[in-house]
């Protein structure tokens, strides 16, 4: 069983930017950030393979948000720029015990099998 322990949420207002850190306990595959916001359904941010460092992002966030790893820690972090209200949610890192295919980041919430706790997001107007 992998934990993963999520960090760096927060309230920030319009424009500025957060970093979200995600500290897994054991060897993971790809890893992604996903998040929901009240009243919506759980989408994709953004992914990264283990192998290559391929990435995949929403379109909602291509440009402002960028994904990274370090395999030697287990760690993956969502360097987020440029926020506006409406990414506001909480935020879920979640880790996979398969990699992606050829270029193909697994994107789907059914493709990962650990999750973490979720950290708040708040953006302000």
């Amino acid at each position: 069983q992998v934990q993963l322990v999520e960090s760096g949420g927060g309230l920030v207002q319009a424009g500025g930017s957060l970093r979200l850190s995600c500290a897994a306990s054991g060897l993971t595959f790809s890893m992604g950030w996903f998040r929901q916001a009240p009243g919506k359904e759980r989408e994709v941010v953004a992914a990264i393979s283990r192998r290559n460092f391929y990435t995949y992002y929403a379109d909602s966030v291509k440009g402002r948000f960028t994904i990274s790893r370090d395999n030697a820690k287990n760690t993956v972090s969502l360097q987020m720029n440029s926020l506006k209200p409406e990414d506001t949610a909480v935020y879920y890192c979640a880790a996979a015990l398969k990699d992606g295919v050829g270029f193909r980041v697994p994107r789907e919430g059914n493709e990962y099998d650990y999750w973490g706790q979720g950290t708040q997001v708040t953006v302000s107007s």
